[in-house]
């Protein structure tokens, strides 16, 4: 029995369901929000939804950038969230990649994708019931995630999945299209 006084979250996976994705580059002047993509959090913050980021960034553990750099870009996103009337609840990240070349992030955690740890901290700290909640993302590892963590799950884009890969609840090609499935599900 969902927990009435638990909050519920939409879980985004950053790249190609947020911003584009670009490439293990943390350069802020890259930065571009998808298509409709504040529209679409705003109404599903307006539905009282908290709004989290989850992120595989693996860019770390191969050395590309810094987590100072990547938190650098993820501050000015959120910037520019607030300035388009968004509020995200926080942006969660994986730095490690067991292959990396970087020894301190060249490990096998439970926070890369498509375990759960990302969702599970945040539910944690956010106080989500992560059974009314959803996870967004346009890769396998979003949805096994999510799945993993107990939320359902909407598959957004076109990337290549495999028959072993994990199946979504609901696939659409974007956010506003996620945004709608969540929108009209919850109200019923």
């Amino acid at each position: 029995m969902p927990n009435r006084h638990a909050k519920k979250a939409v879980f985004l996976d950053r790249d190609n369901t947020v911003i584009v994705d670009m490439e293990f580059s943390t350069d802020l002047a890259e930065l571009r929000p998808l298509p409709g993509v504040f529209k679409a959090l705003r109404r599903l913050q307006e539905a009282g939804y908290l709004l989290i980021v989850v992120t595989n960034q693996s860019g770390v553990a191969r050395g590309r950038f810094s987590e100072e750099s990547l938190r650098a870009f993820h501050e000015h996103f959120l910037r520019r969230c607030e300035r388009n009337r968004v509020r995200l609840a926080g942006i969660y990240y994986c730095p490690h990649y067991a292959e990396g070349s970087l020894a301190e992030y060249s490990i096998a955690c439970d926070c890369r994708k498509p375990q759960p740890g990302l969702l599970l901290r945040a539910a944690r700290e956010h106080g989500v019931d992560l059974e009314q909640s959803w996870m967004v993302g346009d890769r396998p590892a979003d949805i096994g995630a999510g799945r993993a963590a107990g939320c359902r799950t909407i598959r957004v884009g076109n990337a290549e999945w495999t028959e072993s890969d994990p199946r979504a609840d609901f696939e659409t090609p974007d956010l506003a299209g996620a945004a709608e499935i969540i929108l009209r599900k919850d109200e019923g």
